[in-house]
């Protein structure tokens, strides 16, 4: 009895220390950032522009605006959660030819951003203040918000606080809470201090939403989605990607067709 006491004690032990350290690192487990050189040349097939924004703290945020030859408005797009613009920047072909400009940000700590992510506060407040900034440049009506698997409930919490033409979601998770669950049960969800909650920020979001999700999606569940369209059943459309998986989604010939209807509303 004492050495099976002895062992829970142990075994108690080292799980405090791993809540611990997820708590203190969790950045390290969520976001997976390429850094590049502040001298890099983007290189892409199209025409795009460089821009950088300075935040509240004094960091400078880079991204690419990707303009078509004639724009009907701006896709305002936020990526998945791993590279950099040199290489999310090859999404801007599938907009740039049905007639929209695009916009991609790289988060703190990715490409040629500064900082570090500390906080979903902050990268709220972070991709509020560009949105703003090209708001001076587009008006809302012809702004179409689209997110990408982490970017989904970024581009989903900014979408509640604006007034965009429409919301796009590829690949999003009910909230990230619930995909932790799902993932690892083990880990308790109060520790986490990314909730990225999509499924609340949805309750507030005015303009049409549509759900695009594949069927072998093995990081985030097209259950996720489904579970979204249940809550939110005449707000929402969900489109199924037959066969898709988590990564590709803007190659996939039906999405592009999809898209077409979509951006012609």
């Amino acid at each position: 009895m004492k050495k099976l006491i002895g062992l829970l004690k142990i075994v108690l032990v080292l799980y405090t220390v791993l809540c611990i350290a997820l708590f203190l690192f969790q950045e390290k487990f969520i976001f997976f950032p390429e850094k590049l050189e502040k001298n890099h040349q983007f290189h892409f097939a199209q025409k795009f522009e460089e821009l950088n924004f300075e935040t509240s703290d004094g960091k400078v945020l880079n991204g690419l605006l990707f303009k078509a030859d004639s724009t009907k408005g701006l896709i305002f797009y936020l990526h998945g959660n791993s590279g950099s613009l040199n290489s999310w920047g090859n999404v801007a072909e599938t907009y740039t030819s049905l007639n929209y400009d695009v916009f991609i940000l790289d988060y703190r700590s990715y490409g040629k951003s500064e900082g570090e992510i500390s906080s979903q506060k902050q990268l709220f407040e972070d991709n509020q203040l560009i949105y703003n900034k090209l708001k001076q440049s587009y008006s809302e009506k012809n702004i179409v918000i689209l997110g990408y698997s982490i970017g989904s409930g970024m581009a989903s919490k900014l979408a509640s606080e604006n007034k965009p033409n429409q919301l796009i979601l590829q690949a999003p998770y009910y909230s990230l809470t619930d995909l932790v669950q799902q993932r690892f049960a083990f880990i308790p969800t109060f520790i986490l201090k990314y909730k990225f909650e999509t499924n609340e920020y949805l309750k507030i979001c005015e303009m049409p939403i549509t759900l695009f999700h594949g069927t072998r999606d093995n990081v985030i569940n097209y259950e996720s989605s489904v579970r979204l369209k249940d809550d939110f059943k005449n707000k929402v459309t969900l489109i199924t990607l037959k066969g898709q998986g988590h990564n590709g989604i803007t190659d996939n010939n039906y999405y592009i067709e999809e898209l077409k209807n979509i951006l012609r509303k």
